[in-house]
């Protein structure tokens, strides 16, 4: 998966700084893998070391996920948030920081909704 992620990725002429992923195994519904885990979503760790080891800014950035756990995920880095409503997300547990700052029904909506937000947020017209 992450050869073919960074190979579309460079087709694109958008290279990949980091890949991530948890790699501890949920235990069971609703609950939240092995004790300590920090990186397994709706936790942010995986975020944070991102953020941490190529300085980005969390609170001028966005999560974009299918399942409110990536939103909330998003929530507690202090990132910005778009949930894909694609179907994925099937137990609809809403909380505070579930909620998304957008919905959006594809990738590529949600791409155009970045690009209009980052404009708006340098001050380029729409």
């Amino acid at each position: 998966m992450r050869a073919h992620l960074l190979a579309m990725c460079a087709a694109a002429g958008m290279p990949l700084a980091g890949f991530y992923y948890c790699p501890h195994a949920p235990i069971g519904a609703g609950q939240v893998e092995q004790a300590g885990c920090r990186c397994r979503k709706p936790r942010p760790g995986l975020l944070l070391d991102a953020a941490g080891q190529h300085g980005i800014d969390l609170r001028r950035s966005w999560m974009v996920g299918d399942i409110l756990d990536d939103v909330e995920a998003g929530r507690r880095a202090e990132c910005r948030t778009i949930l894909i409503d694609n179907g994925n997300e099937t137990e609809w547990v809403v909380s505070r920081l579930r909620v998304p700052d957008y919905c959006a029904p594809d990738l590529g909506v949600a791409c155009r909704l970045l690009v209009a937000e980052s404009r708006a947020a340098d001050g380029v017209p729409a």
